[in-house]
């Protein structure tokens, strides 16, 4: 049944169908959208059947592969662009198990993100276009394999993000969204750099991933250390990676929670994503060279992370800074080069966008029903909003890796595999745990919990609306879901694995 499925879809091309849906979806909204139940119906629609059309995705994939030899994408698609005698450019989609649970995670947290901003009257028609058109370029990202069509729509990402913040922002948007698009950009334009020197070096004559792969092992060991080094900086950006990293509190504190939940959720693990399926498989003995001070920013992210979040008042501010930890953790895992390691990256980068996204919405619930997000005006929300304490709560448990919720088999997974390579080394980043802990359960305890505050007017104040509510409720049923059984998304992953272990093995 499953190979039935899978060759239906490579028929439909579902992944090139992936990216049109928004498209059209982000088109209509421009257009047809001029009242706010228009807009925001068109956007739900869209995102809806991408989220159809990623689940029946992974319902055809087979973990067994291709099938194709030399090819280990399924889904695969190429047609003819640009061709000269000495030049080609196509359009080529495939994914693997490192790309599908991210293609999941953007279907799906677009469509909580679109419901979530039901009440978003102001300029509704571009707003929601935009998130359609946000959509477009993170799954793009994660679906293409030609670097010149990966590096259009790792741009793409930058336009929404930017107006979405720049328009529907917090009072310093305009600093914020500068800030974001500026670092970002400067990332992306040393990304490129790389890529045309990939090409260049390869002969290849195309900036396909296969055919540059196919003779990447043969790169000079210098070149492979320089372009190893240019790539990680323009991934480690979008990570983001300490000291790189100063953008993002500015960005989330500012965007509107829907700009946060897909800005935490999906476009951080473009970073990640890039570094898996770029850096390392391309450049191995690049990688192995620098693979120390790699683990070294990764320990340095997550323990800086941690630190700071510890003096935030803000409780957006707080989350921000818990995702610079949180990603540090995937930069650590990618570091040991080993299996468990790599499984554990990707399946924390998933576990990380559903925990990061329901956090982010508890920011905006606790926003719209009390008119602050500062702590230390907060206190006793349990006693008027019931429901939304209790989402709250299983959120901040998640983020301390509950075991039996999704981040406890993810970040069990990197910690065991810097054991194996590193020893009694994995109690440094070990040691943030506590610090997670602290300031999770600090921030809970002082917000839901104990007497109702007398420091803002509360008379008023309602359980969460159930656009809000039901967000949150399916974030947590799938944080649990893929707690529970993690196997779902790691067998996947690491069906995708041998090519760059082989790689790796022989760099």
């Amino acid at each position: 049944m499953a190979g039935e499925l899978a060759s239906l879809l490579d028929q439909l091309d579902i992944l090139t169908l992936l990216i049109l849906v928004p498209l059209i979806g982000a088109v209509a909204a421009f257009v047809f959208g001029r009242t706010l139940e228009r807009a925001r119906s068109i956007a739900l629609v869209a995102s809806g059947v991408s989220v159809g059309l990623a689940a029946t995705l992974v319902a055809g994939f087979a973990l067994g592969g291709s099938g194709t030899p030399g090819n280990p994408y399924q889904f695969f698609h190429e047609y003819s662009w640009i061709e000269t005698e000495n030049f080609r450019m196509s359009w080529i989609v495939g994914i693997d198990g490192l790309s599908l649970p991210l293609v999941l995670l953007t279907a799906i947290l677009s469509f909580l993100a679109i419901l979530f901003s039901w009440d978003v009257a102001h300029r509704s028609a571009e707003y929601f276009g935009l998130l359609l058109v946000l959509e477009v370029g993170l799954i793009g990202v994660f679906q293409v394999l030609d670097f010149f069509l990966f590096y259009v729509f790792w741009e793409l990402v930058l336009i929404p993000m930017y107006f979405i913040i720049g328009i529907w922002g917090g009072p310093r948007k305009d600093y914020a969204a500068i800030k974001f698009f500026i670092y970002t950009h400067v990332g992306s334009v040393v990304m490129l750099v790389a890529f045309f020197a990939l090409y260049f070096q390869s002969g290849a004559g195309s900036f396909s991933f296969l055919e540059i792969g196919a003779v990447s092992a043969g790169f000079p060991w210098l070149f492979q250390v320089l372009v190893f080094a240019a790539l990680f900086f323009g991934f480690a950006v979008k990570v983001p990676s300490v000291p790189l990293h100063t953008w993002l509190p500015d960005a989330h504190v500012e965007a509107p929670t829907a700009g946060s939940v897909l800005l935490a959720g999906v476009l951080l693990k473009m970073g990640g994503y890039g570094i898996i399926r770029v850096a390392i498989p391309f450049l191995p003995a690049g990688a192995d060279y620098w693979q120390i001070l790699i683990a070294i920013i990764g320990v340095v992210s997550i323990l800086y992370g941690a630190v700071l979040t510890l003096a935030q008042q803000d409780l957006k501010k707080l989350v921000a800074y818990s995702s610079i930890s949180h990603m540090g953790i995937v930069v650590l895992g990618f570091a040991t080069f080993t299996e468990l390691g790599f499984v554990g990256g990707v399946f924390q980068m998933f576990a990380h966008g559903l925990i990061t996204a329901a956090l982010f919405m508890v920011c905006g619930v606790v926003q719209h029903k009390t008119g602050t997000r500062e702590i230390r005006l907060l206190g006793g929300l349990s006693k008027r909003m019931p429901a939304f304490s209790a989402l709250m709560t299983s959120g901040f448990l998640a983020a301390v890796a509950l075991p039996g919720l999704v981040s406890f088999p993810a970040e069990f997974l990197v910690f065991f595999s810097v054991y194996t390579v590193w020893g009694l080394w994995v109690f440094v980043p070990i040691a943030t745990m506590a610090v997670t802990a602290a300031y999770s359960m600090w921030a809970l305890q002082r917000t839901v919990f104990g007497p109702l505050t007398n420091k803002i007017p509360t008379e008023h104040v309602e359980d969460a609306s159930w656009y809000e509510a039901v967000p949150l409720a399916a974030l947590m049923a799938l944080i649990a879901l893929f707690g529970l059984w993690p196997a779902f998304i790691t067998e996947r992953i690491l069906s995708s694995l041998g090519p760059i272990l082989g790689i790796l093995g022989g760099a």
